[in-house]
């Protein structure tokens, strides 16, 4: 199960902004900063046909979700959600800005019929209209797709979909709970291109069990797939999943942290080669286009509405900016709008020390890197000894921005410590 929602101070009950919360468009774009005067939404559907053991994700099974909670209503409840943020938004003089991005993930989103996918698509077009060129993703099991629903989803307007693909070794698969046949994915790729559709794989490394042969053999299958984006990440046990209580009883090992690195280079060095470029440290893409640009917007501080249990949302800019995130459980979220009432179960209002310590934090894992000016004078003064460490470009550094390099990136955590008080 996933882990316990953050504190916070109460939400109002019909979800209502603080007064004083500055709207994102009227900071505007900024060629350093990225700030995106439009809005993203995130769609979080909770429902898996099996739960994987690795998991801790607000996600659940039929047998797990007992009454009041059902897939089949799931549709209807996000909508009203969506029309509830829209009359928020509205109220707080932050409407009337067309949606950039829509992502939804979960969960496996394409447990749903694709009608149902489409209706809350169609909500939030609805709401607040799409931008030209939106960028509108969903995540998707290999084995949750056929060549119709790829076709349908791509009518219905959708313009990617990101394969939870994992690995391409069957004992690797086993280990990590995943159903799905490996030689399914090319499959899938196939019928999504053909369906006219953009593509990301994601993929998980450090698996207890999986060699390096194992996991060469993962990302030779991925960059044979000719994807324009692939995600990859290091497998983090966490605690309360049933991995985690494999690896308390020593069924399982937990992951080699110097493991992860040599599998990290690994597949930098694979994608680079195929001719993705990284933009993020865990994500690569052909072309800046083939980015995630919904992802992008988390990490350069856009404003985003998350619908769902569990979601968590952002809006505001510089000292003046709100995170709230709802409540877990699909009954309990389902049960508060059935009544009109705001989903959201507690929120945190920034200030100016927590602003720049996320803008440090999400900012420097990012191609782009951070503006210097960005950084306390201690900050500042660090990032000589991180470009002498390999941790930190050095021509970079003397353009006035901090950019990682491949050591920094398997050391991203360190560099923020230095760069932060």
């Amino acid at each position: 199960m996933s882990p316990a929602l953050p504190d916070g101070e109460p939400v109002p009950l019909d979800g209502a902004l603080p007064a004083w919360v500055r709207p994102t468009a009227e900071v505007g774009p900024d060629p350093h900063r990225g700030v995106d005067p439009q809005l993203g939404v995130y769609v979080h559907v909770p429902f898996c046909t099996v739960r994987c053991g690795y998991c801790d994700f607000n996600t659940y099974t039929a047998s797990e979700l007992g009454g009041g909670a059902s897939q089949s209503e799931y549709a209807a409840t996000a909508v009203r959600e969506v029309e509830l943020a829209a009359r928020v938004l509205d109220e707080a003089g932050r409407g009337g800005r067309p949606v950039s991005t829509v992502f939804v993930g979960g969960g496996t989103p394409t447990v749903l019929p694709v009608d149902d996918l489409a209706r809350v698509l169609d909500a939030i077009s609805g709401a607040w209209g799409l931008a030209p060129g939106a960028e509108i993703t969903t995540e998707a099991n290999p084995d949750s797709v056929t060549p119709a629903s790829l076709g349908q989803l791509a009518a219905a307007g959708f313009t990617r979909v990101s394969f939870g693909m994992q690995s391409a070794v069957p004992h690797v698969l086993a280990t990590l709970e995943r159903t799905h046949d490996p030689d399914r994915v090319p499959e899938a790729v196939r019928w999504a291109k053909d369906a006219g559709l953009s593509v990301s794989l994601d993929l998980i490394y450090g698996t207890p069990g999986e060699s390096l042969h194992d996991w060469r053999r993962s990302v030779e299958a991925a960059v044979a797939c000719e994807v324009d984006h692939v995600s990859a990440y290091a497998l983090v046990v966490e605690p309360g999943t049933r991995m985690a209580a494999q690896v308390r009883r020593g069924v399982l090992t937990l992951p080699d942290p110097d493991d992860q690195a040599t599998k990290y280079e690994l597949v930098d060095d694979l994608l680079t080669a195929a001719g993705l470029a990284w933009y993020e440290v865990s994500n690569w893409a052909r072309t800046p286009e083939d980015a995630c640009r919904h992802n992008l917007a988390y990490w350069r501080g856009a404003d985003w509405w998350g619908v769902g249990p569990g979601a968590h949302s952002h809006v505001g800019a510089g000292e003046r900016a709100v995170r709230w995130w709802n409540v877990k459980h699909p009954r309990a979220y389902a049960g508060r709008l059935a009544t009109g009432l705001s989903p959201a179960a507690g929120r945190e209002l920034l200030g100016s020390p927590d602003v720049r310590l996320e803008r440090v934090m999400l900012g420097v894992r990012i191609r782009d890197g951070l503006d210097l000016a960005e950084l306390s004078a201690s900050g500042r003064t660090a990032v000589a000894g991180l470009v002498a460490d390999g941790l930190l470009e050095g021509v970079a550094a003397i353009r006035g921005r901090a950019v990682l390099t491949r050591r920094g990136r398997l050391l991203a955590d360190a560099v923020v410590r230095a760069l932060t008080d």
